[in-house]
């Protein structure tokens, strides 16, 4: 969880990387959005008109919840 931060938002582009950054999470973009959409993985915030985030507490407890199975 190095590329996290303490607390706060973060944007999928972290969560889930680029071509550019790796993120957290092995996962795919659409994949990633299947799983807010059928509840396995948490939904996220409006921070403004075009501006969407998750809480950071959210995608670590994710990591740890995956983890452990």
């Amino acid at each position: 969880m190095k590329n996290l931060p303490e607390e706060g938002f973060v944007r999928l582009s972290q969560i889930i990387g680029n071509k550019d950054a790796p993120g957290v999470l092995p996962i795919s973009r659409s994949s990633f959005l299947a799983g807010v959409r059928e509840g396995r993985f948490p939904k996220p915030v409006k921070l403004g008109k075009r501006t969407t985030a998750w809480p950071v507490e959210s995608i670590r407890a994710l990591i740890k919840r995956e983890s452990e199975q």
